[in-house]
This record gives structure tokens, sequence and C-alpha cells, in this order.
């Protein structure tokens, strides 16, 4: 951030509108490890900024589709494939979510009252709530995508993009109007209850919409076998359907998930927090995942 950024948002100020650019560089320049120069940091830009996270999320899944597929085209197994494509995001962000959600696991896992459990995620050491958590939802997402490129490398590639943009949706609407920080600093406090529950609706429809064109996608590679089949189309439309619906409920999934550990942080620290947010975003992409791979 620079140093005029820096003063205006000690002051307090920015509470204008920011542009859609100002909005994908907070994004990014949060949400991943890419040298994004930050311009804002205050409300607004938080606000744009989270609109904007779904972005990164494609981005992010792109990536990851990315290396897996070019694995696996390389004769390297679905396992490999699904390794290397849960380690992308895990390295576009440095590791910042799973963080977040071992944070989170060790605080809500502590029992404390929530002076205490905010303390406890704010250390720097890593308790055994959150070691077998983190532990836990690595297996699932490996285990989710080496079952996805096992059917091909379209319904792995695909499941990955949407798995990155719906736990970032996650994010979005974790941010929406009502939803309080935890703490007067850090990112919760910038981004928290700034979203309008409006604009995150229609983002939502439009990760929904990239979601069923991607399982759409995805399944057509599935019944890709027949494809040099004479009448394939019949059977391939049927299948395209069925992805499209399963991307859809593979974000409805990723949403309820995200919420329901939403609601018990809310209610166990009294709002959100950076951790939380990468909590959600992890709870959100494990969930979309193993509902990629269900059928």
């Amino acid at each position: 951030m620079d140093s005029e950024g820096t003063a205006r948002a000690s002051a307090g100020e920015g509470a204008g509108r920011a542009s859609a650019g100002e909005g994908m560089r907070f994004a990014f320049g949060t949400l991943t490890v890419l040298r994004v120069r930050l311009t804002r940091w205050d409300r607004a830009a938080g606000r744009a900024g989270m609109l904007c996270a779904p972005a990164v999320g494609v981005a992010v899944g792109a990536a990851s589709a990315a290396l897996g597929s070019a694995l696996l085209l390389l004769g390297s197994g679905p396992l490999l494939a699904a390794v290397a494509s849960t380690a992308v995001p895990a390295a576009l962000t440095r590791g910042l979510h799973l963080d977040g959600l071992a944070d989170t696991a060790d605080g809500l896992g502590s029992n404390k009252p929530a002076d205490e459990a905010l303390r406890i995620m704010k250390a720097s050491d890593i308790g055994p709530f959150g070691v077998l958590t983190v532990v836990l939802v690595l297996l699932a997402q490996v285990a989710a995508l080496a079952g996805l490129y096992g059917r091909g490398l379209l319904a792995g590639a695909s499941a990955a993009v949407v798995a990155g943009a719906a736990s970032r949706l996650a994010m979005t609407l974790a941010c929406r109007t009502g939803v309080p920080p935890a703490r007067r600093d850090g990112l919760g406090a910038v981004v928290a209850g700034g979203v309008p529950a409006g604009a995150a609706a229609a983002v939502a429809a439009a990760v929904a919409v990239l979601a069923a064109a991607a399982g759409a996608a995805g399944a057509a590679d599935a019944v890709g076998a027949v494809g040099a089949l004479p009448g394939v189309l019949p059977g391939v439309l049927p299948g395209a359907l069925t992805g499209a619906v399963r991307g859809v409920l593979a974000v409805a999934a990723a949403l309820a998930a995200g919420e329901l550990l939403l609601r018990r942080c809310r209610a166990r620290l009294g709002g959100v927090t950076g951790d939380v947010f990468g909590a959600v975003c992890e709870t959100a992409a494990t969930a979309a995942l193993v509902v990629s791979a269900l059928g």
C-alpha cells in the first residue's frame, strides 16, 4: 500500500465508491500472493474487492486446473494430478486460507470465551484442532479431485474452477450487510458488513451460471469415450444437463457449508476476522469438490 493510501485508511476516509479496477486490485492484492499495488485500503475498496472475490477464485481455479490437466496429459495419473491441483491454491495464497482454517479450528475448538478464542487464533502456533482440520480438508480435496480426474480431464478441471469461484463467493456472502467484525483491525474490520445483499445476490447468480457451464463441460468429457460413435448427441445432452445441475448444486453446497461455519463463528466470536474468511473459503471449496465428485 502506498503512503497516501495508508494515510487515508488511518484517517478513516474513503467513504466514496471504489472503481471496478480498485476492487480488482484489492481482491487480488489481499487474496493472492500476486504483487498488486493497492491504491486504497478502506471500506469502499473492501466492498468492491469482496464483490470481485469470485473472479480471483476463477483465476486460482483455472491455474489449479491447468497444472492438474498438464500432469494428467503427461500420464501422471489422477492422484498426482489431484495433489498438484490442490497445491496450486495453497501456493497462490501462500497458505493464507489454510492458515485461517487452522486458526479458526483452534479458536472454536478451545471452547474458550470469545476474547480468549480470538487470542488463540492470533497466536503464531497451530494447535491439534488446527492440524487435524487442515489434514482432513486437504485429504478430502485430493480424494474428490482424484475421482474427478479419473473420469476425465475436463471433469477434474471444471470442478477445480467451480470450487475456486464458489469458495470465494462464500467469502463475498460472509461480508454481507449485518455481519460484524470480531476485531477493530485487520481485514475483517475493513470488509465485514460492507457488501449489500442485492449486489451479493447478483454475483452469486453469475457464479451459478459459470458453474452450470463448467459442470456441463465436465460431464460431456465424462461421456467422451463414445464421442466417435454415430448419434452421440442424444447421449451427451442428458449428461451435460446433469453436469450443469451438479455444478449449481456444488455452488449451493459451498455456500451452505460456508454459511454454517460463519454462523458458528458469529455465535462464538461475535463476528468475523481474516482467519474466519480463510476458513469459510476452504470449507466451501471442499464442499463444492465433494458434491462435484458424487454420482
